[in-house]
């Protein structure tokens, strides 16, 4: 099956994924965000398939900016429930691929550091699977 995105597509899906792994990256401040948002960013990169192009996209259209962890989960986790939203309706195997993509980034981001999960990162992990899931 064949998806076809907009540009606006293509925005909601790296606001999502890269959203995610920023996140991840806020709430985890014991450790070390730099290395959890190379780790995250290095995992989407290489993600495959319309999502892998999409996510591997060299733009400067993603504004993840907020002066605070609530302030940028209000963007990103909204535009995981609706990148799900989109793909389901095009290609469901193209939405499990997404959503695989973002929890190993998120994952790799979350274990940057020493190897294992904060707490912190384990509850951000939850509410963006929450969000992966709402579609």
């Amino acid at each position: 099956m064949s998806i076809t995105l907009t540009d606006q597509d293509k925005l909601t899906l790296r606001t999502a994924a890269y959203g995610a792994v920023t996140l991840l990256a806020a709430a985890d401040v014991a450790g070390s965000p730099h290395k959890a948002a190379t780790a995250g960013s290095l995992s989407l990169y290489s993600a495959t398939g319309p999502v892998g192009h999409v996510l591997a996209a060299k733009t400067r259209d993603i504004n993840l900016e907020g002066k605070s962890v609530a302030a940028i989960a209000d963007r990103v986790l909204p535009a995981l429930t609706a990148a799900m939203g989109l793909l389901n309706k095009q290609d469901p195997a193209e939405a499990g691929n997404f959503r695989d993509t973002v929890l190993v980034a998120v994952e790799a981001a979350a274990t940057a550091h020493k190897g294992e999960r904060s707490p912190a990162a384990a509850d951000m992990i939850r509410k963006i699977t929450e969000a992966l899931d709402a579609a």
